[in-house]
């Protein structure tokens, strides 16, 4: 029998093992140290980005709003019909109560403290209450959007009357308002249940709010059953092909195709050939829908290969049918990944705006729609509107809707790590 050389037990304490040792202890800390530095450049990034956006944007979350009594005079108010009457006389009235020395040119400069609209919030009051004909109707309106700033601080005292919006005067005459507790400065909940303006002291994001309602909703019903049927099909009952598997490749393709270019497949098909109604949520809706489809597949699908194949192998083996098996045992335990993939896809797609504006989704609608047919707008596309206006006001607006629109993307991915952890099953 031939010897068997053993081998000679290794020295880890030789100079040579203690310093690579030493070396893959410093790689390992220095990769540590890049993925916490990674980590730490990623937060503060964002940090910054939240700060910028509050810094600009808490301005808008509240409002200047003057108190002003306006005599509603019989003459001025028909009391058979309050709707027709003059109020830019009523609104006038009210001011020259406040400031009887004011004449002449001085009163149409003293009635730019307040918004443009004064006179129809006063209209829409007295048909709301009739019988403050005769008396005195007590509102407080929103001041324009120079003072609105004034009093915010944005637009500076100390400078040259040139150099700003307000005059002198007209700083005087505010800060006597101010000095009588006419003027404060409450929530702006306007912000939320007004559509938008021309004005940015009574524009608001509800028109966008509902309209990004609507086009998520035809997205949601539109890609959540194609999606999972599709993802379905191809993970249980699909032959594997060369056809199958050139499917599989162009979904995964599509995940990764910029939206701009599904906002130009809507242009082309559902608006010029189809010819579906312009800037309405149902073709924003159906366009966000494609851009949804690719995600919701590869997400189902990644759900239903996480179930274990006992779990199949069970149900056929007491007697349920391929259907059954897929209805009454894997899609259940597969629902948790399939609605949290979801609700990332809808987030994703809330957040879009190339599509949108080149469906038309950027109209200027003063009331919010009324169904997914009327012209409306959408959450980033109003903020891209506002970010194109040139009103000091826009610029806090900007940030505010920017603000929001985060706000519903964090809600959404809450949802899905809620249901995630709710729902999910262990084995």
């Amino acid at each position: 029998m031939a010897d068997v050389a053993i081998p000679r037990p290794i020295d880890w304490s030789t100079a040579e093992a203690v310093s690579r040792r030493r070396r893959r202890h410093a790689a390992d800390r220095r990769l540590q140290l890049y993925g916490m530095g990674a980590i730490t450049l990623a937060i503060g990034l964002l940090g910054i980005l939240i700060v910028s956006l509050i810094s600009t944007g808490y301005t808008a979350f509240v409002q200047t709003m003057v108190t002003i009594d306006f005599p509603i005079s019989a003459e001025n108010v028909d009391p058979e019909d309050p709707a027709r009457g003059n109020y830019r006389a009523v609104v006038q009235a009210g001011l020259d109560e406040l400031f009887p020395d004011v004449k002449g040119p001085d009163r149409r400069a003293l009635g730019q403290i307040l918004t443009n609209n004064t006179q129809f919030m006063v209209r829409d009051a007295v048909v709301a209450d009739p019988s403050v004909i005769g008396g005195t109707l007590k509102l407080s309106i929103p001041a324009s959007d120079p003072f609105d700033q004034l009093n915010k601080g944005t637009i500076p005292r100390d400078v040259p009357e040139s150099e700003r919006r307000v005059s002198d005067q007209q700083i005087e005459w505010f800060d006597q308002l101010e000095a009588d507790g006419r003027v404060s400065t409450p929530f702006n909940w306007g912000l939320f249940f007004n559509a938008d303006s021309r004005f940015p002291e009574l524009a608001g994001l509800a028109g966008a709010i509902v309209g990004s309602f609507y086009a998520l909703l035809v997205c949601f019903l539109i890609s959540f059953p194609i999606g999972i049927a599709a993802a379905v099909y191809l993970e249980e009952f699909a032959p594997k092909n060369r056809w199958t598997d050139l499917i599989e490749v162009n979904i995964n393709n599509l995940a990764a195709v910029p939206s701009i270019v599904f906002g130009l497949l809507g242009l082309a098909v559902f608006l010029n050939f189809f010819g579906l109604p312009r800037s309405a949520p149902l073709v924003g809706g159906m366009v966000l829908a494609l851009m949804t489809l690719p995600t919701i597949i590869i997400v189902t699908r990644a759900s239903l290969k996480a179930v274990p194949p006992s779990i199949r192998e069970g149900a056929l083996g007491v007697g349920a049918s391929a259907h059954q098996v897929i209805t009454h045992h894997v899609l259940p335990l597969a629902l948790p990944g399939i609605m949290t993939g979801t609700i990332i896809g809808l987030a994703q797609a809330l957040g879009e705006t190339a599509p949108l504006l080149l469906v038309g989704m950027n109209a200027f609608i003063t009331s919010p729609p009324g169904g997914i047919l009327d012209a409306s707008t959408a959450l980033p596309t109003q903020v891209f509107i506002w970010a194109d206006s040139p009103e000091r006001g826009f610029v806090a607006l900007t940030s505010a809707g920017i603000l929001v629109l985060l706000g519903f993307l964090i809600i959404m991915n809450s949802i899905a790590i809620f249901l995630r952890q709710r729902l999910e099953k262990t084995w």
